[in-house]
């Protein structure tokens, strides 16, 4: 299946990348930043789900940000909308197959954290996977990555160091802590946000972690940044609308837009 999808994209492009980014709630300036070459729809890749949310585009674009060659994935799916882990890992797969070595991945999430605030973009430093499945149960081809995956450090140090490089330079702060992911597709309860919290978890959201196991079970560098959009603090706990969570991540995207960018320019 990879091969299947790796020819369809070949067939659009000859281009290898240096980054791979997943285009999640709130990269979605980034595609706009782009010198695109090939806008691919997913439909035509092999193997590639299709999103059903509707904020979720589902186009692989092909081209250059900031002087460097990317592939960047325009939509992304969840085990809510009734994928698998396996299928959702399976971008991926694809992507590092085409080339790719570094995968930069955004998303929207709930801030357990009672200092941070809606708005705040928090680096990815770990994660807590409650998603009750893993993207590598089933037969492993040895061939793209070992059968026990050492997962010590799933986001890259250094370019979490050149994340807050780059913030600082242009002024966007930076929070750092754990993504904890659960399934959704609703939102936690007040018990369970304390369990969250008690966990370890500063921030609460519904994809990214099948994604980083994948990649770094494929040898990737991970760099995974977070836009708090809503407030969840049990004993203050308000009703959250979809609504008000994407009017957050669009005040929080040229930020996030600026960020990315960055990073890729600099990247070694």
């Amino acid at each position: 299946m990879i091969e299947a999808a790796v020819r369809a994209v070949r067939a659009r492009t000859t281009l290898v990348p240096d980054v791979a980014i997943i285009l999640g709630t709130g990269l979605g300036g980034v595609a706009d930043e782009m010198v695109v070459e090939a806008r691919i729809p997913y439909g035509d890749i092999p193997g590639f789900p299709l999103s059903t949310v509707e904020s979720h585009a589902g186009h692989l674009l092909v081209g250059t940000l900031a002087g460097r060659r990317v592939l960047a994935m325009q939509g992304r799916v969840h085990l809510y909308e009734g994928y698998t882990s396996q299928a959702i890992g399976f971008p991926v797969r694809v992507l590092a197959q085409l080339g790719a070595r570094t995968l930069v991945v955004s998303n929207a999430c709930g801030g357990m954290h009672p200092l941070w605030s809606p708005g705040d973009l928090m680096l990815i430093a770990d994660h807590i996977n409650l998603l009750g499945t893993n993207p590598l149960v089933g037969p492993n081809d040895d061939r793209l990555g070992p059968r026990f995956p050492d997962m010590s450090e799933p986001y890259d140090a250094e370019l979490r160091t050149l994340a807050h490089s780059v913030g600082l330079a242009i002024g966007v702060p930076l929070r750092e802590g754990v993504y904890v992911a659960v399934t959704g597709p609703n939102l936690e309860t007040r018990a369970e946000y304390r369990m969250l919290r008690a966990l370890g978890a500063d921030v609460v959201g519904m994809s990214t972690v099948p994604e980083v196991i994948t990649a770094v079970y494929l040898g990737m560098r991970v760099l995974g940044i977070s836009i708090i959009t809503d407030q969840c603090l049990p004993d203050a706990l308000a009703p959250a609308s979809l609504e008000q969570i994407l009017a957050v991540a669009r005040e929080a995207e040229p930020r996030l837009t600026a960020l990315v960018r960055g990073v890729v320019e600099r990247l070694n």
